[in-house]
């Protein structure tokens, strides 16, 4: 298990959601969540993020986020949920996928830490509904494969 995604990730609890920010206790979207756990666990990040949009309905355009997510984390297989991985979900069938969370530790029931507009960055059930938006599952890189490049 990656436990120190998951205890880097909770420490972003209740960080106001901010579009394109990655301050935590400040503000945050789901993208700023996941570069601040990458800083903390793996090192500066790989690159500089550009602008995107807070539309959770583009439904034309390039898959930009999973773009760069296949280039700098390490695909998994969705089958299982691994707490310290992050999950990419679609959040409207024909759009593009806009939206991340770190999965957490559980019981019974997997647990997201995520970002969602208009609330603070809150750790949350992985319900059947946010369960069927799953489009893939990363890993984060370790901090010494990057040192090896």
């Amino acid at each position: 298990m990656a436990e120190h995604h998951v205890i880097s990730a909770r420490k972003w609890i209740g960080t106001p959601y901010r579009h394109q920010s990655s301050v935590k206790g400040v503000g945050c979207d789901c993208l700023g969540l996941v570069r601040g756990v990458w800083r903390d666990t793996v090192g500066a990040e790989p690159m500089v993020m550009p602008t995107y949009t807070p539309d959770w309905d583009e439904y034309e355009g390039l898959e930009v986020l999973m773009s760069g997510a296949d280039q700098h984390l390490i695909q998994k297989p969705i089958d299982v949920f691994q707490p310290g991985e992050i999950l990419l979900f679609r959040m409207k069938r024909s759009a593009v996928a806009k939206h991340l969370g770190i999965l957490a530790p559980s019981g019974s029931t997997p647990r997201i830490i995520h970002a969602i507009s208009g609330r603070n960055v809150a750790e949350t059930s992985l319900t059947p509904d946010w369960q069927k938006r799953i489009v893939t599952q990363y890993a984060f890189p370790e901090r010494s494969s990057l040192w090896q490049h």
